[in-house]
Order: structure tokens, then C-alpha cells, then sequence
């Protein structure tokens, strides 16, 4: 199911020089796919600036994302691996993001059940931290 959500919205970059920017390369592919509206990516920003780091879901990974209503047109993933960690407010060190649109509560949950399973094995996790292609991560989320 993690892949079929986020089928080849796979990107690494070697850093980032914000929390904002990684939010928003992270969130692009959807964007471009029209998964997301442009407000959807101001609206996670908003929501970290006003609320803290709720997208920081495990040690070094976020999952950035928002409510259905922010701008979600479709249920889908992406995924951007940093070679730097970026630093999130609360001090958090993020180098793995997986941006998430979902139009409605539930559409997403088995995903959500499967990155759990990832997030909770620290191989996996370490793993997925240390990706550098495609076809790992794909590997990994399978």
C-alpha cells in the first residue's frame, strides 16, 4: 500500500537550508501531480509555525501533511531523503520526509499501519535513513 501511494515521487537532496524548504521540496511532486494544492504546502508551514513539530512522527522522519480541507485533491506520498538533516523547531534532526495528501480520514490508514511497522524497526528505519536510490526505498516500503 506505502507504494502504491507514492509510486516514483522518490528525491534525495544533500541538504536544505530550512525546515520550510524541506516541507516544500518534499511536498512538490504532489503539487506538480495535482495530489495537493500550492495552500496545502503554506498550510503544513502554518500548522509547524503554530503548533510545533506534530509532522515529526519518529526519530528523523517527518511526515509532512495536513487537513483534507487545506488543499488535498488525491491520496498519495512522497518521499524526499536528505543527506544533511535539517533541524525542525524543538530541535528535532530530520534527514527523511514522506509528504502525505489524504482526502479524507481513512483513505490512508493501511499505509499508515505499514510506515508504522517501518518506524518501529529500527533496521528499517536506519536503512531508509541511509538511501540513496529509488529503488531501495522502494525495496524498504514494499
Amino acid at each position: 500500500m506505502l507504494m502504491e501511494l507514492c509510486q516514483d515521487r522518490i528525491q534525495f537532496a544533500d541538504k536544505v537550508d530550512s525546515w520550510e524548504e524541506a516541507v516544500m521540496l518534499s511536498a512538490t511532486p504532489l503539487l506538480q501531480e495535482g495530489y495537493i494544492k500550492e495552500e496545502y504546502i503554506s498550510s503544513i508551514i502554518e500548522n509547524v509555525k503554530k503548533n510545533g513539530s506534530y509532522i515529526v512522527i519518529a526519530p528523523g522522519f517527518a511526515m509532512p501533511h495536513s487537513r483534507p480541507e487545506d488543499g488535498a485533491l488525491k491520496t498519495g506520498m512522497a518521499f524526499l531523503g536528505l543527506e544533511q538533516p535539517v533541524e525542525f523547531p524543538g530541535g528535532n534532526k530530520i534527514k527523511t520526509l514522506m509528504a502525505l495528501a489524504a482526502t479524507d480520514a481513512d483513505a490512508h490508514m493501511d499505509a499508515m499501519a505499514e510506515l508504522a511497522d517501518i518506524l518501529t524497526d529500527d533496521d528499517k528505519l536506519e536503512q531508509l535513513f541511509q538511501c540513496k536510490d529509488a529503488a531501495t526505498v522502494k525495496r524498504i516500503l514494499s
